[in-house]
């Protein structure tokens, strides 16, 4: 069954969406079996893979998403990872509606940053429409990174990070989103809120992010609005890695490039760093999700592998 679901899910990535089917798969494996798959993209530029497990959870609010779409006759790379909290709804809303609104957006190739940020904005606003019956606050992480031709554009919402290897040194080129820094807790006090220490600082003495899509009671507080880091993709740049607080929470930035380093499979690559935060006692969901450039490595020629 095992084997089952890894080819379905790898064929689910390679027809350029991945649905909730991959994700309800991941919420019923063990901490020792982590969910995983990936693909090649059809231009044979960038490989990707991801894998992810419950952990010591016991329920899967991890969410991840990769796409490959053609948006006017440009290859286009979607990759991202939603760590939930208050339960799973907005991390599987992020997921299932985040990128068709930003490809849908007009100003995508044009204006991509603006783009995102419009995306990332809307659709924030129609999840928390779509949460008035409910009665307890749900919210997510977004770590995303688009691949438009030679750009890399990464985003971020919460404590869900993206780290790039470049000449063999790990880059972090997202920004955990915590309370206690002093322009979030600056951000969140001009809006009315406080944020005070509670087994860690947290806004309102609720919630250990200070950006987040959902969470309409700290709405004011806790907002939707990504930062922004564009790289070039060129011969430097090896692969990207995305991923929960799961994994961050005991792997640093370097230790993670090291283990990814020697593994040519991005599947292979996610799984090892799953199951080494898992060995280390991370106590959430772990999702990883790795791309490596392949026309950039070895110097520059082009790899098909």
């Amino acid at each position: 069954m095992e084997l089952y679901n890894r080819k379905l899910s790898s064929t689910v990535l390679n027809m350029g969406y991945l649905d909730s089917l991959s994700s309800a798969i991941a919420s019923q494996t063990d901490g020792d079996s982590p969910d995983s798959g990936g693909g090649v993209s059809e231009d044979s530029k960038f490989s990707y893979g991801y894998a992810c497990t419950l952990g010591k959870r016991s329920s899967m609010e991890d969410f991840y998403e990769a796409r490959i779409d053609c948006v006017d006759g440009e290859t286009i790379g979607l990759f991202g990872v939603f760590d939930g909290h208050g339960g799973a709804r907005a991390a599987e809303y992020v997921k299932k509606h985040l990128f068709s609104n930003l490809i849908k957006h007009p100003k995508f190739i044009s204006d991509t940053k603006a783009a995102i940020s419009d995306a990332y904005s809307h659709t924030d606003t129609e999840f928390l429409k779509s949460e008035n019956n409910q009665n307890r606050d749900a919210g997510s992480t977004a770590s995303t990174a688009i691949l438009v031709g030679d750009r890399l554009l990464v985003a971020n919402v919460g404590d869900s990070r993206a780290v790039i290897s470049r000449g063999g040194k790990a880059f972090a080129v997202s920004r955990d989103h915590k309370p206690d820094q002093s322009d979030e807790r600056q951000r969140i006090e001009d809006a009315g809120g406080f944020v005070m220490w509670a087994g860690t600082w947290r806004v309102g003495g609720v919630l250990a992010v200070s950006r987040a899509f959902g969470d309409k009671l700290l709405k004011q507080y806790v907002v939707a609005d990504p930062e922004i880091q564009e790289e070039k993709v060129d011969h430097s740049l090896e692969f990207l890695i995305l991923a929960s607080d799961g994994l961050w929470d005991v792997v640093s930035n370097d230790e993670a490039v090291a283990m990814v380093k020697p593994i040519e499979s991005p599947e292979e690559a996610s799984k090892k760093l799953v199951e080494e935060a898992s060995q280390r006692g991370s106590a959430d969901n772990i999702t990883a999700l790795v791309v490596r450039f392949l026309d950039n490595e070895a110097g520059g020629s082009t790899s098909s592998h």
